[in-house]
């Protein structure tokens, strides 16, 4: 958006909104038409007139959309979330996160490239920058222990890269499935909301070391615990779709524990 937009009594008409947005027209007329998105004003003649405000909305919502929400999720995070200034902190800050893994898997791939392209020798310390699972060490350890840490640690590393990718994919499939199981309004408490959870606690007991996987472990707790971090942690929160889409998911699978586990 352009900085004249902060300007007092400043309104744009909305094809240049949809312009300065990269949207359409016919979307800013669907949001209007669902509550998301009033226009400031309708002229005489039936254009529609955004003010600043306006934008700041239009921004949120594309930053939502940009995390995954569908727009009755969306709506409803505006419900709860009206301080618009501590709204788009918390998106200052996962998109703050996001761009600091991103750069650093730029680097790591230009660095491989140019290794590539000079003959050199590749440096495996060096190529997965960015990727690295072991960024939760410290935490995981404090939370359940060295040893599930290093349980972990063994089996992640001896997957081949076939595995990873399945094991990957299957958590963003998990990630995809919650965030529309939220969008599209489900309860936490829903047929199609308690299916997914089901499918989180198994992917959790594949996981070794974690009281999930382990015989005897307090499964109830573990998966109560981590549903709270989903929500307390911005950096899993963002997995889900934000905080929101968090909340979603931790009442959905305190709902699964209470009746499974």
């Amino acid at each position: 958006m352009e900085a004249t937009a902060a300007r007092q009594g400043t309104e744009w008409p909305i094809q240049d909104v949809a312009r300065m947005a990269g949207t359409t027209s016919r979307t800013l007329r669907h949001y209007d038409d669902i509550g998301l998105l009033k226009p400031t004003r309708v002229g005489a003649n039936g254009y529609r007139y955004y003010d600043g405000g306006a934008l700041l909305q239009l921004q949120r919502i594309l930053l939502l959309r940009e995390l995954g929400l569908g727009l009755p999720a969306i709506a409803e995070v505006f419900q709860q979330q009206t301080d618009p200034v501590r709204a788009l902190t918390r998106h200052l800050d996962w998109l703050g996160q996001e761009q600091e893994r991103l750069a650093r898997q730029i680097r790591s791939v230009r660095q491989t490239i140019r290794t590539v392209q000079e003959g050199g020798e590749l440096m495996a310390e060096k190529m997965f920058d960015g990727f690295d699972h072991t960024q939760y060490k410290d935490e995981v350890e404090e939370r359940w222990g060295k040893d599930a840490y290093a349980k972990g640690d063994s089996w992640w590393r001896g997957m081949d890269e076939s595995q990873k990718r399945e094991w990957k994919a299957r958590a963003g499939d998990l990630g995809r499935d919650w965030m529309a199981a939220a969008g599209c309004g489900a309860a936490p408490d829903s047929t199609e909301a308690q299916e997914v959870a089901a499918r989180h606690v198994a992917w959790l007991r594949s996981i070794p070391g974690t009281p999930a996987a382990e015989p005897g472990g307090d499964i109830k707790g573990y998966v109560s615990g981590l549903a709270d971090m989903y929500v307390a942690d911005p950096r899993f929160a963002a997995n889900y779709g934000g905080e929101t889409g968090a909340a979603f998911v931790r009442d959905a699978l305190r709902v699964y524990s209470d009746r499974n586990l």
